[in-house]
């Protein structure tokens, strides 16, 4: 008999497998049943009440085998196969491989940056040197900008891809099995380079190819078709169809497909700030205890708020909240300061941000005009160099304390901060522009009226978080998910606009897949 039971609990009885199956075998009333497993199907916390609450969904097996998990680590040899050329080794290229692989076609992934673990050099020179290496950075390398920034497995895009297929994939590549029942499922920096390597084994063991520091600097297009890229080292690869999956910040990818006419188009995104806070701060606001039980992991929050200015309102909302985690300097150019968060697995740290970002739309970048669709990219590029100015032009970040900022006084004293080439005290209205400034003004009131404590001189916020989603969008049929100009190439992930995060690019890199096999297949 097999029997799925919703529970709720406290928090270390949610967390402890001996006192949750004393609990589920109770509430069934088969506390002496010799033959009983059970299996935790999701798992959520609950803190909007005093108590904090577990929310279970556990499923019962009595009498029964449990089932594991449906997809098998099992991929054919691919190495004769037709080829598919894939430009970036973020989660949509690598995701996009492996179900080539399973399709019977062989990929060839194309990365700009470096291999997972030699990338963590030019890391650790940002922060050391102060010297950013425009092909291997938090952004740009194997493993896409995830891999360095957290490692968060929670997406919205319930309806675009096969959610738990993902995820078993990267267990079965070597990660943690809580990603299988957490209602946010989490991974961590710490974490995911040996996920991502054994990604890639994957991928070359099946005969598929990985090449690294390959920078396309063209693509090949006749008549209508894309034919195959070049890269900076004179090499043509060709294949039977392009999956274009280079990331957010491939803005030489977007300046050459503008250039070679291909159809781009202007897309609203956000930009703002990072803010830190103690994490014992926000975990006396989420779980209403001055001490966080052992048993509850460090918190997290989202908000949102809706903030005028001139009469013209937008969203405002916190993005990427990383619990016990660091700031990290983000930039893909020397002259350029942008920050970005992320928590190790333990998310351990004493710290806790988060960027808060305001939608950017059309009239914001009306002043960039000239720039056609690449307006938008124009007005991230001038205010992260502005934000390298007011920090001192190296990777320092510009930073205020929070109330100082809402209530429009000098920048004063900065607090100690995770964000490690350190910061320095400027006026962030300068940097950011009133618009923007103003908006997240009225909006960390609302926060702070939201969540009691959050509004507080103990807080700091850091300029720039300006690498959300991308500004532009590569347009493609909804049907086949092709380009709607140029045939054979499928712009996927979240460079081309259509995902926001590691498993939604996931997911998009198995449907371009899926799609060019349906029109293409035959070819090979």
């Amino acid at each position: 008999m097999i029997k799925e039971v919703e529970i709720v609990v406290d928090p270390e009885t949610g967390f402890s497998k001996e006192l949750l199956e004393k609990r589920v075998r109770a509430k069934l009333e088969i506390q002496d049943a010799p033959n009983v497993n059970i299996q935790i199907v999701r798992r959520s916390i609950d803190g909007r009440s005093k108590q904090v609450r577990i929310n279970l969904l556990v499923r019962v097996f009595i009498d029964e085998k449990p089932v594991g998990t449906t997809w098998k680590k099992t991929y054919g040899n691919v190495k004769e196969r037709p080829s598919v050329i894939i430009v970036g080794a973020g989660p949509a290229g690598i995701f996009a491989g492996l179900r080539l692989i399973e399709l019977g076609f062989k990929p060839i992934l194309l990365e700009r940056g470096k291999d997972v673990r030699t990338r963590r050099r030019d890391l650790a020179a940002i922060i050391k040197n102060r010297i950013v290496d425009s092909n291997s950075n938090y952004c740009f390398g194997e493993g896409g900008a995830g891999t360095y920034s957290d490692g968060k497995l929670y997406t919205r895009s319930k309806k675009k891809g096969d959610i738990k297929r993902i995820l078993e994939i990267m267990v079965a590549h070597g990660a943690k099995e809580e990603i299988l029942i957490d209602a946010h499922p989490h991974i961590g920096t710490n974490k995911l380079p040996v996920l991502v390597t054994d990604l890639r084994n994957s991928i070359l063991e099946a005969g598929g190819e990985v090449c690294f520091n390959r920078i396309v600097t063209d693509f090949i297009v006749e008549g209508g078709v894309m034919k195959g890229v070049r890269t900076s080292d004179g090499e043509t690869f060709q294949g039977i169809a392009v999956i274009l999956a280079t990331g957010h910040s491939a803005r030489d990818i977007f300046y050459l497909l503008h250039e070679k006419n291909i159809l781009i188009e202007a897309k609203p995104f956000a930009m703002g700030v990072r803010i830190e806070h103690q994490q014992s701060l926000i975990d006396r606001i989420q779980y209403h205890s001055e001490v966080r039980s052992p048993f509850l992991p460090a918190s997290s929050y989202s908000l949102v708020a809706q903030a005028a200015w001139k009469g013209e309102e937008r969203g405002v909302f916190s993005f990427c909240m990383c619990p016990g985690g660091f700031i990290v300097p983000a930039a893909t150019a020397q002259e350029e300061v942008v920050v970005n968060g992320m928590s190790p697995s333990r998310r351990d740290s004493t710290y806790a941000n988060s960027g808060v970002v305001v939608a950017i739309e059309a009239s914001d970048w009306q002043p960039f005009a000239a720039s056609g669709v690449l307006a938008g990219l124009e007005m991230q590029k001038v205010i992260e160099r502005k934000a390298w100015l007011a920090g001192g032009k190296d990777q320092t970040a510009p930073a205020c304390n929070m109330l100082d900022f809402v209530e429009r006084k000098a920048a004063s004293a900065l607090l100690p901060t995770s964000y490690q080439p350190g910061l320095k005290a400027a006026d962030l209205d300068e940097v950011l522009g009133q618009g923007i400034a103003e908006r997240l003004r009225k909006a960390f009131v609302l926060f702070g009226a939201k969540k009691k404590g959050y509004l507080t001189k103990e807080a700091q916020i850091i300029g720039v978080e300006s690498r959300t989603s991308s500004p532009i969008t590569i347009p493609r049929d909804r049907e086949t998910l092709e380009h709607i100009q140029i045939q054979r190439l499928f712009p996927c992930g979240e460079g081309a606009g259509y995902a926001g995060g590691i498993l939604s690019a996931a997911m998009d890199g198995e449907r371009c897949a899926e799609a060019l096999v349906q029109k293409y297949g035959s070819i090979g």
